[in-house]
């Protein structure tokens, strides 16, 4: 509880004490005024409304929360209703602290999971170590990262090998290993070796201060559901007042009752009307909501791209990188009668072992052993076909069916999708390997919840060609592929595909980040796919996923609907409650408090709810 809290808190037990002795006696025994006497635990309690509501008034904003308890309080000072005055700025500093003390909370547990940001780097010079502020450090700087600590800037490891628990970053409990040449991210913590680092952004451009910033100003873009609520408040405050000057005045003319009741009748309708519920708990649950979404590795830049990904019926998908790993990979072996899989794989791998080729790199990889280059005396790379290698003192070809005709070799058709490598050995056809890019192990899995949950239509646009990209979408379940598409052509189908969604319907559309920025800001939501350090992702995307996980889409959109949920929960609620009561109130069937209830109770009520928004489900 902050120091500020303290004091209310401090302010409303006093203030409860001084009432509860007045009206236990202590109004009678003491010899003064009852006005007076009670006048000290109001203005104990409410002195700061009344300063609020004074001073908003001389600054042109008249219609807000404080000028409605303040004319509900001392309207009821003036109609002799002391003990309900007290009592009615009593029960709305409790739900006020209430209020504070749980929005307080909600933004303590949104930095405590964006708690990423690094108080040091230890940077070397002259092969001493000093501590400075990760502002200092300039590009091409070394730094030593030792165990424990927070990685303070994005660079490259120059030495050292250890795990790096990326959690606060992608959500992932699964720590990330990495050794020399490979890639570090601030924001990570280092967990057990000592690391030297070369610094490839400064802290302005890292990985952490970009999340940071985007966390910090997803509260500027507003859903319409929040926009709502800010211009409802605005015509709502001036409204009830207006209705309550109504009741005061015609209610004698329609029923037997006088001018005093007539008038208390109007105070306790100022007192419920209140728009406190609205007002604070429909944006603390976008808030919540960017928080719980935070938490699962989910950046979303604003509260209206959650509310977008609420209503999305479309889900468009780029291929490589998105649903596919985006690494060539041995997908399967055929080799001829008399020669096995390891051995057919083994050629290739050794006939290959002098190139740098991602195909070549795929099958020494595939091999998983150390090429011995005494082994391959000779090789030549052909350009656009292959390569032809000495091998243990045969003539092996590994290429395409170019290559094979080239030199007179029968080569077999492959019924399996992706690009084949054919062997000939000495001129005979040994067989051949299919080299693919792999789906994601929860691509599948990702594609079948999007169904689950209600999308109408999940699509997949790729550059590659058709036979590749129809094979995928079948393996993956999608309902549609459109293939061997140049940039400008995917944003020409997903125009189409906008066209036919419904009035309210979304379409998002998931890619790399890279080079699909054209097609992410035409859709309705962008989401940038393995956002973990890509500077494209981050600038392109309205929703990055950070761990490069498909799965990850149908949590966010989850996520996105929970949060919806709950802020509509909230305005029905709130207003439901609130003209129940205001309607009892206008007619005389509801006293102060009543009225405290409408106001402050679902006032703590909406609040309590909100904070749900917070909690996401882990995987």
């Amino acid at each position: 509880m902050t120091k500020r809290q303290k004091k209310t808190l401090a302010r409303i037990l006093g203030s409860g004490a001084l009432l509860l002795a007045l009206q236990l006696g202590g109004a009678a025994a003491i010899p003064l005024p009852r006005w007076l006497l009670y006048l000290v635990p109001y203005l104990l309690i409410g002195w700061d409304i009344l300063y609020k509501a004074v001073r908003n008034i001389l600054g042109g904003q008249v219609f807000d929360e404080n000028f409605l308890m303040a004319l509900a309080t001392v309207g009821a000072f003036l109609t002799g209703e002391y003990p309900e005055g007290v009592a009615v700025m009593l029960f709305y500093q409790v739900g006020e602290l209430f209020q504070s003390y749980a929005v307080g909370r909600s933004r303590r547990s949104i930095a405590a999971l964006m708690d990423i940001r690094p108080d040091y780097a230890n940077l070397e010079r002259d092969g001493d170590l000093c501590q400075v502020d990760p502002e200092e450090v300039a590009v091409g700087d070394t730094i030593v990262i030792k165990a424990g600590e927070r990685v303070p800037l994005d660079g490259i490891v120059l030495e050292g090998t250890s795990s790096l628990d990326t959690a606060a970053l992608t959500g992932e409990s699964l720590p990330r290993s990495v050794g020399p040449g490979g890639e570090v991210i601030s924001g990570c913590i280092n967990q057990s070796g000592l690391l030297r680092v070369r610094v490839q952004k400064p802290y302005g451009e890292s990985t952490v201060a970009r999340i940071l910033d985007l966390v910090e100003n997803s509260s500027t873009k507003k859903a319409r559901v929040e926009n709502f609520i800010t211009r409802f408040a605005r015509w709502y405050t001036p409204a009830v007042v207006a209705a309550a000057v109504l009741v005061a005045l015609v209610t004698p003319l329609l029923a037997p009752v006088g001018w005093q009741e007539s008038i208390h009748r109007a105070l306790i309708f100022l007192v419920i009307s209140c728009p406190c519920a609205l007002v604070i708990s429909v944006p603390l649950s976008f808030f919540g909501g960017i928080g719980g979404a935070s938490k699962a590795g989910i950046l979303v830049k604003g509260s209206n791209y959650l509310e977008a990904l609420s209503n999305t019926e479309v889900v468009v998908f780029d291929k490589t990188g998105t649903l596919t790993k985006g690494v060539f990979e041995v997908a399967a072996i055929h080799p001829r009668e008399g020669m096995d899989e390891a051995e057919l794989l083994e050629l290739a791998a050794l006939a290959e072992s002098w190139s740098e080729h991602p195909i070549s790199l795929s099958l020494r990889r595939a091999w998983g052993k150390e090429a011995d280059r005494t082994r391959v005396p000779e090789a030549q790379e052909l350009s656009g076909r292959g390569v032809r290698a000495e091998v243990d003192g045969q003539v092996v070809l590994a290429g395409n069916h170019k290559l094979m005709e080239e030199n007179g070799v029968t080569c077999e058709d492959c019924e399996k999708v992706g690009t084949i490598v054919h062997l000939a050995v000495d001129g005979g056809y040994a067989g051949h390997i299919v080299i693919a890019d792999q789906p994601k192990e929860d691509a599948k899995e990702a594609i079948a919840a999007l169904k689950a949950m209600g999308i109408r239509k999940t699509v997949m646009l790729t550059g590659d060609a058709r036979e590749v990209g129809e094979a995928v979408a079948r393996e993956l379940g999608l309902d549609e592929v459109h293939a061997q598409l140049l940039p400008g052509d995917k944003v020409a189908r997903v125009e189409q595909l906008l066209a036919g969604t419904s009035p309210k319907g979304k379409l998002a559309f998931v890619g790399d980040g890279i080079n699909d920025a054209p097609v992410l800001s035409r859709a309705d939501v962008g989401i940038a796919m393995g956002g973990l350090g890509s500077d494209a992702a981050i600038e392109a995307a309205d929703i990055v996923l950070m761990d490069d996980a498909p799965s990850k889409l149908p949590v966010a959109i989850a996520i996105a609907k929970r949060t919806l949920s709950i802020a509509r929960q909230n305005i029905i609620f709130a207003l439901g409650v609130k003209v129940a009561v205001l309607v009892l109130g206008a007619l005389g069937a509801a006293n102060m408090w009543e009225a405290v209830f409408a106001d402050v109770g679902v006032s703590v009520i909406a609040i309590l709810n909100a904070t749900r928004a917070l909690q996401v489900k882990e995987k």
